[in-house]
């Protein structure tokens, strides 16, 4: 009888052991499961962000790569662009163009801009590192960004020989005795880089 008694015992105990391990692994396939849906679902909203991010960056990329988007110039005259763009890069800072003695001058048009200019480099000499003018634009916010730069040689010397190529626009009849020529380097321009003005820019 008591042999009977210990023999059920462990079978109980056999049994009781049985469920009890079929019960963890459930349990644990259940947490995997849970934990590969948590992890799916945290990656698909890492992804997610990741796009947003990088769709909320493209006008900035844009910005950055304003110069690949104009063709027809030959690479010379691409690479003088990105000297022009390099060299006043500081100035996207308007204060730092203030300090260096650019001035507003209050000539603000309807698709150029309001212009700032250095009257002390103002002389014969074409140099693309130093543009006589700084051309921005506010933002909605009234911030102003940097979006031409504009060279200004004195009419009493001929035409300057400016950027390599025929495709810069110089203009001796805008009503000041100089010789004038914007260069769209910080902002696009769909007609051009060397256009006289930008329709893309209004004024605020």
């Amino acid at each position: 009888m008591k042999n009977l008694s210990n023999g059920v015992i462990r079978h109980n105990r056999t049994s009781i052991a049985l469920n009890f391990s079929a019960n963890h692994i459930m349990v644990a396939c259940l947490v995997i499961f849970v934990s590969v849906l948590f992890t799916s679902c945290k990656k698909q909203d890492v992804n997610k962000q990741e796009d947003e991010v990088q769709t909320a960056a493209a006008p900035k990329s844009l910005e950055a790569n304003t110069l690949n988007f104009y063709s027809g110039l030959a690479d010379k005259t691409v690479w003088e662009l990105q000297q022009a763009r390099a060299a006043t890069a500081k100035y996207r800072n308007i204060e730092n163009a203030i300090k260096d003695g650019y001035a507003d001058i209050a000539v603000d048009v309807e698709e150029m801009g309001h212009h700032f200019m250095k009257t002390t480099i103002v002389d014969a000499v074409f140099d693309i590192t130093q543009p006589e003018i700084l051309v921005y634009n506010r933002d909605e916010n009234g911030k102003q960004q940097l979006v031409a730069v504009e060279y200004a040689v004195l009419l009493s010397n001929s035409r300057p020989e400016g950027f390599t190529g025929t495709n810069d626009i110089w203009k001796d009849d805008s009503g000041f005795p100089l010789w004038l020529l914007h260069a769209w380097v910080w902002a696009y321009n769909p007609d051009g880089v060397f256009n006289w003005t930008n329709p893309s820019i209004h004024l605020h």
